[in-house]
């Protein structure tokens, strides 16, 4: 049976949670590969919304088994906070139905006041962190000091764990001028919410690779997107992971032969949070219309996101660094009522004109777009289930953009409903 794996391809913020949540039907098995509670994912559910931030989206849907992978640094005290928010919508959530790998490193209370001390105190160039301690529990994973669920399960070695990474943080801190870590506090309030975390721990990697010889459909979960990938992203302004498709095979424990299709997620413009090079931002009132008409307001931190033309030149890119199968197109209906379009083919640095975004960051921000322009169309595609239900100028927008990101489309979603998406290829099919 087909695998599946869904990413982002732009900055994040592209409608995965609907995608998954939509594809979460097929499946069986539904895994977050990589990532913290930073990213957020929004689904809308027979008129009930949920907002999910650490769980994976398939945690809605009933028979599904949810697996969080090893790629995810996890903050096992906002977990324990979202489930009871999700139970009290009426969603059972037990072990059963939930997974966590044993491997899986967790985020501490001093992971975020670090990753806040030294956001404010950056004055040279602000990353635009979320300010959770995503990053710092990602540096102690590569570090070798970080504590992981298994770490729960033993007294002795849980306290070798801190005692190594209190060694390095406390340093830190100094620096910083903060006070030094309470090593007792940190163990006890582990040593507290250990039992209900443990309930849920699992080798993520073996179940995986049963129901996957068993024949179950297996639906890869990934957060934020590409260009925030900490290789292939605007860095430094990426997150601290990688977010590409590669990551869903070491992000789980399973091999790359286990992967079928990638499904590319593509808001049809293109929006960003945070600091970094943005070649075709608008700060007019075309950038203005997208981001009221599209709600464009970050699910976790509320912050209003920047908002721009659809840049082909940078979905082609991902698409080729993720290897993506197919692209779901979203929030085409926020385009609806603009008189012309504007589609991002290339750049012009120097004098010089590119098919790609160059690595160094200062060349990215000189980067000026070259732009292809559109008739936009008049007509609503809100709730479109099918191709006759678009405008024809919608369609030729949709087919220019497979044509420039060389990527067909598989799906495309007219709203936030679940069943207002058109299917082009299902990517289960065999």
């Amino acid at each position: 049976m087909a695998n599946v794996v869904v990413v982002g391809t732009q900055w994040g913020d592209e409608g995965k949670g609907k995608i998954v949540d939509w594809l979460s039907e097929r499946a069986d098995v539904i895994a977050r590969f990589q990532g913290g509670h930073n990213a957020g994912h929004t689904l809308v559910v027979g008129g009930e919304v949920y907002k999910l931030h650490a769980l994976p989206s398939g945690v809605v849907r009933g028979g599904k088994l949810s697996v969080i992978g090893n790629g995810v640094v996890l903050d096992p005290w906002h977990l324990l906070k979202e489930i009871e928010g999700i139970r009290g919508q009426g969603v059972e959530i037990t072990p059963e139905t939930l997974m966590i790998a044993e491997n899986t490193p967790l985020i501490l209370p001093f992971h975020g006041e670090l990753d806040r001390a030294r956001e404010g105190l950056n004055s040279v160039a602000k990353i635009g962190t979320t300010g959770r301690g995503i990053g710092p529990a990602y540096e102690d994973k590569v570090g070798r000091r970080a504590i992981r669920v298994a770490d729960l399960a033993d007294d002795a070695t849980l306290e070798l764990r801190v005692d190594r990474a209190l060694v390095h943080h406390n340093a830190l801190r100094a620096g910083l001028g903060l006070e030094p870590i309470d090593r007792d506090a940190v163990l006890a309030q582990l040593r507290e919410i250990a039992p209900a975390i443990l309930e849920y721990a699992a080798p993520v990697w073996k179940v995986l690779t049963e129901r996957r010889r068993a024949g179950e459909r297996i639906l890869f979960e990934g957060a934020q997107g590409a260009l925030l990938d900490i290789d292939f992203g605007t860095y430094p302004f990426v997150t601290s992971s990688n977010v590409i498709a590669g990551q869903a095979a070491t992000g789980t424990g399973i091999g790359p032969g286990a992967i079928d299709f990638v499904l590319g997620i593509v808001k049809a413009y293109t929006t960003r949070v945070g600091e970094g090079p943005f070649p075709t931002e608008l700060d007019d009132d075309d950038g203005q219309r997208l981001g009221e008409r599209g709600h464009e307001f970050g699910t976790t931190t509320g912050r209003k996101r920047r908002c721009g033309w659809f840049d082909a030149c940078l979905v082609r890119q991902t698409c080729a660094t993720s290897g993506v199968s197919g692209i779901a197109l979203t929030k085409l209906d926020v385009l609806d009522g603009f008189e012309t379009l504007k589609i991002c083919t290339g750049y012009e640095l120097d004098g010089e004109r590119y098919d790609y975004l160059p690595t160094a960051a200062d060349r990215q921000a000189r980067c000026t777009p070259i732009y292809e322009e559109m008739p936009g169309w008049q007509e609503s595609t809100a709730g479109a289930r099918s191709w006759a239900d678009l405008p024809a100028q919608a369609i030729k927008y949709i087919r220019r953009i497979e044509e420039l990101i060389q990527c067909p489309v598989a799906m495309v979603s007219t709203s936030p409903e679940r069943d207002d998406t058109i299917l082009v290829t299902d990517p289960f099919s065999d």
